[in-house]
């Protein structure tokens, strides 16, 4: 049983979660600050505003701090970075539990103190834009099969055509719009004590200015939440991308993580269930040869529960010489259409389950994803604590949807249920991406 977690709000709306964790995370501390605005917060004309903005929470050394937040973790032997998601930014540092109060303070005057100068701005959109050129074709795999079935939206890298021309002002005019105390959380996970975390959180966050619970992004074009999911009747047009192999990827909408958590947790045991064997099988049985392979994965490159925005189940498969895309496409929905009509036996079933259980485990003796877990859970998975509520939940013990109810919610889903998410995948609209090898 692991020590209770203390969760509060400061006066200024912050979201404070401190959990004791003397077993795995003896000696050490993880530190992560969320923050409910991402690559679908970016204003028009500047797309990649979110990123920028991360990178610069990462200030140069100064006179003042000549070491800089990151400087200063690494030099107490620790390790920090951050993550740009399109509903939310993450900055997690783990390091010896002795540095907790210099990190702490470190996080305070990096959010209270962000001032970056024009020259910043340019060193750090010349990075960012390394990170985009280095990042195409088959590296942004699945930013482009979501653009397939969402037409015009925009990762939360950023474009440098438009990053080009951002200036401080308008980092720091995004800064003090979304980076409010209302539209964060902060987690601190290990061992340490709870009490004194909280008082001096209390004293270091206090001046954040309050704000409201994180703004949705826009909808159209520019960007989607969930309220902007894009329906079409049939499948997009393929595009298609350079890859390594000759092959197509299917994006397949997930139901939303927040009204419908146990369809999109079915979704989640489909996918495990189809790569423990049912998709292998397949490809091998198939009498038409049409395919050399197949995979599935859940989530942001098979992290799922790692955004509230619309997600994707994201479908790999291999062609056959000769094969054409779309009798790709019927192969992978002849296996979806077999477990529509036979859902999983028990054993089957059991397997995949307990292969996700086992995962959750093994990240939950990981203190910053348990530190991004619960900070997530907060921000984006908010719900009813206490018993009864069918989150799964342990009162007392962190947030209904954080890291401790998933194995309970995961168990809840049944043959049946995994049936009905193969049904629900098939009359849905999906997205098709082509994937065009070196050979052609």
């Amino acid at each position: 049983m692991r020590p209770a977690v203390l969760t509060r709000r400061l006066g200024n709306g912050l979201h404070l979660i401190v959990e004791p964790d003397p077993g795995p995370g003896r000696g050490l501390v993880a530190v992560a600050l969320t923050v409910a605005a991402g690559g679908d917060h970016d204003p028009a004309g500047r797309h990649g505003t979110a990123h920028l903005v991360e990178h610069l929470m990462f200030p140069r050394g100064t006179d003042a701090d000549p070491d800089g937040h990151a400087g200063r973790v690494e030099g107490a032997g620790g390790m920090c970075n951050a993550e740009t998601h399109r509903d939310h930014t993450v900055f997690h540092t783990v390091a010896p539990a002795d540095a907790l109060p210099g990190i702490l303070e470190g996080e305070a005057r990096r959010l209270l103190e962000f001032a970056p100068s024009d020259a910043a701005v340019r060193t750090e959109t010349e990075i960012i834009g390394e990170e985009i050129r280095g990042a195409v074709g088959g590296g942004r795999l699945w930013d482009t099969a979501y653009a397939s079935l969402h037409p015009g939206s925009r990762d939360a890298y950023g474009t440098v055509a438009e990053l080009r021309h951002a200036t401080a002002a308008e980092a720091l005019a995004f800064h003090r719009a979304h980076y409010t105390a209302g539209a964060m959380a902060l987690t601190v996970v290990g061992d340490v004590d709870a009490a004194w975390v909280a008082e001096r959180v209390g004293e270091l966050f206090g001046g954040v200015p309050s704000g409201p619970a994180g703004s949705a992004g826009p909808t159209g074009p520019a960007g989607l939440t969930r309220k902007g999911v894009a329906h079409t009747a049939a499948p997009a047009v393929p595009g298609s991308i350079p890859y390594a192999a000759s092959g197509v990827a299917l994006a397949h909408a997930l139901p939303d993580a927040v009204r419908e958590r146990h369809a999109y947790l079915a979704h989640v045991v489909l996918a495990e269930l189809m790569g423990r064997g049912r998709l292998s099988r397949a490809v091998r049985a198939d009498a038409r040869h049409r395919l050399t392979a197949a995979s599935i994965h859940c989530g942001y490159y098979g992290q799922w529960l790692a955004t509230a925005a619309p997600d994707l189940a994201m479908v790999l498969l291999g062609r056959a010489p000769g094969t054409g895309t779309g009798e790709a496409v019927d192969a992978w929905l002849d296996v979806l259409r077999e477990t529509a009509e036979t859902p999983p036996t028990d054993v089957e079933h059991r397997r995949a389950v307990n292969a996700l259980l086992v995962n959750c485990h093994r990240h939950a003796d990981s203190l910053t994803a348990r530190a991004v877990a619960h900070g997530r859970a907060a921000l984006l998975f908010p719900g009813d604590s206490g018993p009864g509520n069918g989150s799964g939940g342990d009162p007392g013990n962190g947030p209904a949807n954080g890291p401790d109810a998933l194995p309970g919610q995961l168990a809840r889903v049944t043959p049946a249920d995994v049936a009905a998410a193969a049904r629900r995948l098939l009359t849905a609209p999906y997205g098709v991406t082509e994937l065009v090898g070196g050979t052609q």
